[in-house]
Formats: C-alpha cells, sequence, structure tokens
C-alpha cells in the first residue's frame, strides 16, 4: 500500500514526502512511516491521502496487487 501511495505522490510531482506532508498538512514522520510501511494506516488517514489524490477508496484498493500477485514477486525476488 506503501508503495503505491508513494507511486500516487510522484505523479503529482512531488519527489518528497516532506513537500507533500508540508503542502497537505500532514504530520511529516507519520507520513514518511505510511509511505514506508513502518505503521499502520488508520481508514481514516487513508481516506485523507485518497481524497487529496481524487481517487475514491474502491479504485485505490483495485489498483493494488493481488495477494498471489506479491507471492509471485517475492518469489522472484528470492531466486
Amino acid at each position: 500500500m506503501g508503495i503505491k501511495l508513494t507511486e500516487l505522490r510522484k505523479k503529482k510531482g512531488y519527489k518528497s514526502h516532506e513537500t507533500f506532508s508540508y503542502d497537505h498538512e500532514l504530520p511529516r514522520m507519520h507520513y514518511w512511516r505510511i509511505e514506508n510501511g513502518k505503521t499502520n494506516i488508520t481508514l481514516k488517514s487513508l481516506l485523507r491521502i485518497l481524497a487529496i489524490h481524487n481517487i475514491s477508496f474502491e479504485d485505490f484498493v483495485a489498483q493494488l496487487p493481488k495477494r498471489s500477485d506479491r507471492k509471485i514477486k517475492t518469489l522472484k525476488k528470492s531466486n
């Protein structure tokens, strides 16, 4: 999920999480932790971030890799 949020941020033209979080009044360290998978994200926080990107929860979830896709990528990395 964090990887996808990073992609969305970069598509919006933000190179750093710091500038993005500052411009959208998000706690900088908390946002960094979300993007890097270092914390669990609440639904409230996720919906707020998705609203910034003008993307619905349903569309966001549909873009996430399926569990089986992640297993295949993990296996490829370990070989």
